[in-house]
Formats: structure tokens, sequence, C-alpha cells
């Protein structure tokens, strides 16, 4: 061998190496993520989807099945579970053709090489809920069944699995005795939970679950604050729950294994079970700030990727989603004002705090790596509509007006213990009205209010309180070439294989 051969091959052996061990950009966590779209004025999928992979998010909760969306994740390996929402229940538990459809518009249609990598279908979310008073509870096993058999005769079942997303509210521990050895499914539903399990299991389905820990600070002034955290027992007054010989130190582990003694007295203590959304919230009640979610997510991203797992589940990876990306401003706030503030980021793409979700947990050796935001967004006029300090006829007319703007808009921020609830009345009326002025596209004639209202071009916002501005989503859309996406998910990788195939030639002349 000449030494130019030589060289060439000690090389290509050496380039070949380092691509192995180069790290990969943020894609090491196994965190999932939760994708809502009830919001007025929404990121490009496109863009979702880019933010997606430079955080290196590599699973997605979807509740419908966009369109859109599917054609934006086509090409990545996030994996994905769609979704198929409550009020098409019925009509999948019908009718078998409608499931076969379902699935072949929105399934099929991307099972290709190099399409979308779907692992699940959730059929419905949350059907067997206490709120929803039984509406959809003769559905959920019957449109279970079908999609999961349509998704057998397409040739699809051993990749793809149909499950259902329910509320913890599925199962419960008696107030007499309230540990999770106590657990088994609610009466009303615990035979009709039983067949779904079943169900589940001779398919090889994992049981999802939805745990929030903050609703039950939320729903009892009494719940001791440090237990809905990961590091608070140890630091407080509040002793661990004890459960025999067991110790809980936060409600996430307790609550999970409440599931796991249901799922062991059906007779199914090994069935798989997947988190499907769990989070804390930002805004819209006096537990939800930043601070507090910073540290109950970063402390269920820890956790979680610790691979310690929970007291009856040792040594076990939980598969989590966290809920949610985007906050969302359209959200239904009949649970509480609180539903529209999950994100951890803002609507327009901006984290809301630092968040590290790979697994080095901002240990002393390693920086946390914080989030990276939505590059390329574009706003409206950096105008605001706001109480006419000259206005007259204020007792008048100014309740009615806030309370019409706050009708259509999103005025949950200035609740009791939110962000913005420091305002006072006029500033609450300038907050009213810029929120609808914003949601309507800053129309003239949407900044009037009984002549109450005037534009302005000065940012009232302070430093709590924010009076945003609206994507300006007609030019917000911006979608990245093959080329440039590959090298921003890899960009090492990217360079020393073009470098790699250019030595490879010169050593083959």
């Amino acid at each position: 061998m000449s030494m130019l051969g030589y060289w060439c091959s000690e090389w290509i052996l050496f380039l070949v190496v380092l691509a192995m061990v180069v790290p990969r950009h943020r894609g090491l966590s196994t965190i999932g993520v939760n994708w809502g779209t009830m919001a007025t004025h929404q990121l490009p999928p496109e863009m979702v989807v880019e933010m997606l992979t430079n955080n290196g998010f590599n699973k997605l909760k979807l509740f419908e099945a966009d369109e859109k969306i599917l054609e934006a994740l086509i090409g990545t390996d996030i994996e994905v579970m769609l979704a198929i929402p409550n009020y098409m229940l019925g009509e999948m538990s019908d009718d078998p053709d409608a499931a076969a459809s379902w699935v072949d518009a929105n399934v099929t249609t991307y099972l290709y090489h190099g399409g979308v990598n779907i692992k699940y279908v959730a059929v419905g979310n949350e059907p067997l809920l206490q709120a929803y008073n039984g509406t959809y509870m003769k559905y959920a096993l019957p449109a279970l069944k079908s999609i999961q058999q349509a998704l057998n005769r397409a040739g699809h079942g051993r990749r793809i699995k149909a499950t259902i997303p329910f509320n913890a509210d599925i199962y419960y521990s008696p107030d007499s005795n309230p540990v999770p050895s106590a657990g088994d499914f609610r009466p009303e539903v615990r035979e009709l939970a039983i067949q779904i399990v079943q169900f589940l299991s001779e398919n090889r389905s994992p049981f999802t679950v939805n745990i929030y820990p903050f609703l039950s600070l939320y729903g009892n002034d009494h719940f001791p604050v440090d237990y809905a955290f990961f590091d608070g027992s140890s630091s407080s007054s509040m002793p661990p729950l004890r459960d025999g010989n067991t110790v809980y130190t936060n409600e996430f582990d307790a609550n999970f294994d409440t599931l796991v003694w249901a799922l062991s007295k059906a007779g199914y203590p090994d069935m798989e079970i997947i988190v499907g959304e769990v989070g804390w919230p930002t805004d819209g009640d006096k537990n939800a700030n930043v601070e507090n979610a910073k540290r109950f997510n970063q402390g269920l991203v820890n956790h979680v990727l610790s691979g310690v797992g929970t007291p009856l589940r040792k040594g076990s990876n939980i598969s989590t989603y966290l809920f949610s990306l985007i906050d969302e401003n359209a959200k239904s706030v009949a649970p509480g004002n609180f539903e529209r503030h999950w994100g951890i980021f803002e609507f327009d793409g901006k984290p809301k705090y630092e968040l590290d979700i790979s697994s080095s947990g901002g240990g002393e050796q390693e920086k946390i790596r914080g989030l990276i935001p939505v590059m390329g967004v574009s706003y409206m006029l950096k105008r605001w509509c706001i109480l006419n300090p000259r206005a007259t006829n204020l007792e008048e007319d100014l309740a009615d007006n806030i309370d019409y703007a706050c009708s259509l808009s999103d005025c949950t921020a200035l609740g009791y213990g939110c962000s913005c609830n420091h305002l006072g009345v006029q500033g609450n009326a300038s907050y009213a009205f810029n929120m609808y002025y914003q949601v309507m596209n800053q129309h003239i004639w949407d900044c009037d209010f009984s002549g109450l209202a005037m534009v302005t071009d000065v940012d009232p916002s302070d430093y709590r309180c924010q009076f945003p501005i609206m994507i300006d989503y007609a030019s917000s859309s911006t979608k990245l070439s093959d080329h440039a996406f590959l090298i921003s998910q890899q960009p090492a990788l990217f360079f020393v294989g073009i470098y790699l195939m250019f030595l490879l030639l010169a050593c083959l002349s």
C-alpha cells in the first residue's frame, strides 16, 4: 500500500469513528411533549417542528390529525401519537368503514420511507372524565376496537397501537385509606375500565394516563404544596406518605402507583403505562407561575430520565409527555383560568424559563441547556390599544366594555394571584382592550369601546405584566430547505460527512 493509500485509510477510519461519537444535537432525550392548537394566532407548523427538533423532543402527542402538521413532520424521526377527538368517537364506534377511512387518510398516507414516524393513535381524550357525566362511556371501547382493527387490517397493527388517554380520576383511593395500595378503578367505570385494559393487553397496547399534581393543589387549599414537587418533602415540615413499608415523597409517584395497584387488582400488574400529559401552568392561578412551573417540570424531567422509576416500578423509564408545548389562548377556561397557560413556550415560541430536557439535569459537571426559541417570527405592528386617559363616563361604560373585550379574548392574567392582577381598574381596562384589539388583528375600529380607548405606540407592559402583540401569521411562514433542515439537526455530522465524501473521492482518484 502506498503512503497516500495508508494515510487515506487512517483518515477515513478516524472520521468514521468521529461521526459515531459526535453528540447528536439534543437528541438523547426521551421526554415527549403535547402540541395543542387551540389558539387564535398560531405559529406555522414548519416552525413548530423545527422548534421541536432543535430542542431535542423526539416524541410528540397531538390532539387531532391535522394535515398541515403531519406534512411538516414528514422526514423527521419524531415519534408521533395521533389523536381522534371525542366528538368523533360515536362515528368510529358505529361505523367500521369510517374507522378504516380515518386510518387510510391519516396513517397509511404518511407511512412510507421518509414519511411520518407514527407510533400510537389516541382514541379520544379522557372520555371517562367525571365532568363529562358519561357522555362518551358507551363509545370509548367500541371506538378503540374499531381503530385497532382498522390498523390491523391495513397492515399497521404490529407497528402502531391504539390507546385511550385517561384522566387520573378513572382510579382513586378512598378517603378512609388514601394510600396507593388502596387504589382501584372508580366503581361506576370499573367494569368498563377492565374491559378496556383487557383489550389493550391483548393488543400489546399501553395504558395512557394524564397525571396533574397541580390540580391536586388547585382543588385543595390544605394540600401540602411541597408534596406536589419532586424536591419538597425532604426539606419541608411535611412528612412523606407511608404505605406499609413503601415511602412516597411526591404526588406524581403516589398517583402513578395508585394506577399500578388498580391494574394489579384487575389482573394486569405489568401493563405498560404511558403518562400522556403532565405539567404545570405559568399563569391563571395563585400557584401557577414561572417559578413553580420551572421547579416542577425540571424536577419531573430529572426524575423520569433518571430511570429510578416509582416505588412499584423501580428502574422503569416511564414514557412521559409534557403538557404543553405552547400556550393556547382559545382553550376553555371552565376548569380554571390556568388552562390557557400550560406551555413551556409562549404563543410565539419564546421559552418561558430555562428547562433542560436532557438527562444531565444541570449537574455540577454540565451546564443546564436552555430551551431554544423559534426564530424568524413576524409580529403585527408595535401598537397597543389602551384606556384613553382623557376618557369620561367611566362609571357608566367602563365595566361593560371590559366584560365585552374579555368575553372575546384572553384576560385570564387579570385574575387573583395572576401576573397582571396588580394593574388596578384603569390598567385592567387597558389590558382587556389590548387583548381584544390584538386578537382582532389590530383593526382601528376594534380600539374604540364607546370612545374610551385609544391606540398608542408606547408599550404599556411592566416588569410583571406583558401586553402582547400577536403573530402576523400571514408572514411568519418559513419552510426550511432539506439541506438547511439537515444542518440544523446534525451540524457536526453534516460537515464531517461532506469532508469524508471529498476525502474518499481523493483517495480513489
